[in-house]
């Protein structure tokens, strides 16, 4: 839980966009995630959380994470063995929108931008080094390695905070987007598996999922609100 004191902090400098920036940064984020090359490496980074969730869970639940495969096309896989299925199944659509509302919450922080980003960017490159085996996944990792390490040479906090918070949007909005996917795969992807394993319809699975996602963009929404009744009690 982060404290904001709305008083310290000019206009200029607020930490947290107003209601009307959110909306037109959500906007902007929709646009980005939709357009052709430009939305690649935002895929990518919505699935590497997703896989990494995966890992986490799989690692959580006392299972071993072999390797994580990313694909140019934004898909990936995450070879475990033990843990807990439902648990490592469950994680990936719902860690990639836990990890998008962290990311806008990051944002949100009085001190620490900048270190946000260093620890964006060697969670990534630490689970290069541990789970990654082929050059293609090592080569998507670096990119979104990259994605967080070069904006550190932008000057001022705000642009920092600006972009941080349009890449949870587009990593949110793609959690949002991704698991509806799945109702045309048949007997694939994770939906399916947790239907195999629980006898629960994948549908359900996929509106619960949904139900997270939307549920991470309602937070980081709140946040904004909070801040903008603040605000106006301090006027």
């Amino acid at each position: 839980m982060f404290m904001l004191d709305v008083q310290s902090a000019p206009r200029s400098q607020q930490l947290i966009p107003g209601k009307a920036q959110f909306f037109v940064e959500l906007l902007l984020a929709l646009l980005l995630s939709r357009l052709p090359y430009v939305s690649l490496p935002f895929h990518w980074l919505e699935s590497y959380f997703h896989e990494l969730s995966h890992a986490i869970a799989a690692v959580a639940s006392g299972g071993i994470v072999s390797h994580i495969q990313l694909f140019p096309d934004g898909s990936g896989l995450c070879f475990s063995q033990g843990g807990w299925p439902v648990l490592i199944g469950f994680s990936g659509y719902t860690g990639a929108a836990l990890w998008g509302a962290l990311l806008f919450l990051m944002s949100c922080l009085r001190q620490g931008i900048r270190q946000s980003y260093l620890a964006l960017g060697a969670v990534v490159l630490l689970t290069l080094l541990l789970w990654s085996r082929d050059v293609l996944s090592m080569a998507i990792m670096l990119s979104l390695a990259v994605l967080f390490l070069l904006p550190l040479k932008l000057t001022y906090s705000t642009l920092l905070r600006g972009s941080l918070r349009l890449v949870a949007m587009i990593v949110m909005l793609n959690a949002l987007a991704s698991p509806a996917v799945l109702l045309g795969l048949g007997q694939r992807g994770d939906a399916a598996l947790l239907a195999k394993i629980t006898l629960i319809p994948a549908v359900i699975w996929v509106m619960l999922w949904f139900a997270v996602g939307l549920g991470a963009l309602y937070l980081c929404w709140r946040v904004v609100a909070k801040h903008s009744a603040q605000a106006k009690s301090v006027d």
